[in-house]
């Protein structure tokens, strides 16, 4: 039986929910709006229904809620990148503070102090150092552009720039991005403008033909600047516009190229080629320096990745005779930034790429009192990992959204170290593990960090003490 979609009127919008969207109620349906503010009262589609919940289309906006703003972005509700533009950003900080402390009471089961105030960030807009756009034959057409279509009027189709949420073939031609500071946006338009004028031809998904597939583009605060150009064959055409590249920005420092002729967009298992310049950049944290490599992860929020670094440092209280665990390392930025206050550090990545990357780090700053290990959490963290590497006073874990694997909650409640830190991108699964904690570990204290503005992600560090 197919749904009829129906609509309603004048519905009026109650608070912020998951994935960026609003959340009304009607009859006891809860109803999930995009594009909403709360205080707004809107016209909406029901295009879906299950039990107790309903999505929507926002059709319009018949009162707007004081909280409501005008977003800077010429592609807001189209790209789908910054879902709360039009959200006032301190009420953005509100509502992801009450996300954290819904997470903890609602999913959790375990007692917690007062959250402290959420950071957020001091630069809304341009705070991202790494974005990934790409070229493709598939513009997306709005409707009103379809119909201009159908009455002969010409449209470019080849494009640079998001895919369309949802769609793996559709790209949202980008004029302006507000989420990367200069010179991304001017790079990106000038190589879709050279593209097109010396006819380089752009990606087709469904024919997996043409020669210009991606383009990557990594600041740093240090002023380094990465550009990568993903081709599928490195001939004269594209040595052309790599080397007017280089020529139109002499600012970048680190030009580069990977070929990538698979079915799929994934990179990081193929060799990367530089062109121009080093194949690295530098980031620097309190005099640390970082290297960042085509395929090295860097929290891609510089500056509130050291606010976060911070919270963390100071939540593990870490003493000079002290042995400290750095769970899921990656390139070891923890790690070494909190090395000079304890005696030994022992990061864990299963990344092995990541972990060359940390003890370059490590070197680099001369620091000799860490040591990095590659394997899979799930399995090296044992009791014969810890009798090799030593019994540690705290434990730093940053795991991916997932959580933690079982056995690394079980590996933590048996070894009752006194101070885990425990930083999370996902509240819910972070309330999760620590409702498993709970036996053994009370939550001492609980700081939340705003690392994307504009869109329902927040990052979350909790101290945990041995009761």
């Amino acid at each position: 039986m197919t749904f009829k979609r129906y609509n309603i009127e004048n519905l009026e919008i109650l608070s912020a929910g998951a994935e960026g969207k609003a959340v009304a109620k009607q009859d006891g349906l809860t109803i999930f709006v995009p594009y909403a503010v709360p205080g707004d009262f809107v016209d909406v589609e029901i295009y879906k229904r299950k039990r107790g919940y309903a999505e929507s289309n926002l059709l319009a906006i018949r009162t707007p809620s004081p909280d409501r703003v005008t977003p800077p972005c010429g592609h807001f509700g189209v790209c789908g990148g910054c879902k709360w533009q039009m959200l006032a950003y301190e009420k953005q900080l509100e509502f992801k503070q009450k996300q954290v402390e819904d997470n903890f009471r609602h999913l959790g089961k375990f007692e917690f102090p007062e959250l402290r105030p959420i950071i957020g960030s001091s630069k809304p807009y341009y705070y991202r150092n790494k974005l990934e756009f790409t070229f493709s034959t598939m513009r997306w057409l709005s409707y009103e552009d379809l119909r201009r279509q159908q009455d002969g009027e010409f449209f470019e189709h080849r494009c640079l720039g998001f895919h369309i949420p949802g769609m793996f073939d559709k790209i949202l031609d980008i004029e302006h991005c507000w989420l990367q500071g200069a010179p991304s946006n001017d790079i990106r338009l000038f190589c879709r403008s050279y593209a097109m004028e010396h006819d380089l031809p752009f990606y087709d998904p469904r024919e997996r033909t043409g020669l210009l597939r991606n383009l990557i583009i990594r600041t740093a605060s240090t002023g380094d600047l990465m550009v990568v150009l993903v081709i599928t064959d490195f001939n004269e055409q594209a040595a052309a516009m790599m080397e007017a590249l280089a020529q139109r920005f002499p600012e970048i420092t680190s030009l580069v190229y990977v070929i990538n002729t698979k079915m799929n967009d994934a990179i990081f298992d193929l060799p990367f080629t530089l062109f121009k310049g080093q194949d690295f950049i530098m980031e620097e944290m309190e005099g640390l320096k970082f290297k960042v490599g085509p395929k090295s992860f860097y929290q891609t929020n510089s500056e509130q990745a050291y606010n976060l670094y911070k919270v963390a440092r100071e939540f593990a209280d870490i003493q000079p005779d002290e042995v400290v665990y750095d769970l899921f390392t990656g390139t070891g930025t923890i790690a070494n930034f909190v090395a000079h206050q304890a005696k030994r550090v022992i990061g864990i990545e299963y990344v092995d790429t990541a972990v060359a990357d940390a003890r370059i780090n490590s070197e680099m700053n001369h620091i000799d009192n860490t040591e990095f290990v590659v394997g899979d959490m799930a399995k090296i963290f044992t009791n014969d990992f810890i009798a090799k590497h030593g019994r540690p006073d705290v434990i730093i874990s940053d795991p991916p959204r997932a959580g933690m694997h079982p056995n690394v909650i079980e590996q933590l409640l048996s070894m009752e170290v006194p101070r885990i830190v425990y930083v999370s991108c996902n509240p819910a699964t972070q309330a999760r593990d620590l409702t498993l904690l709970d036996p053994k570990y009370r939550v001492a204290a609980v700081q939340p960090v705003d690392m994307f503005p504009h869109t329902q992600h927040v990052e979350n560090v909790v101290l945990l003490t041995l009761r």
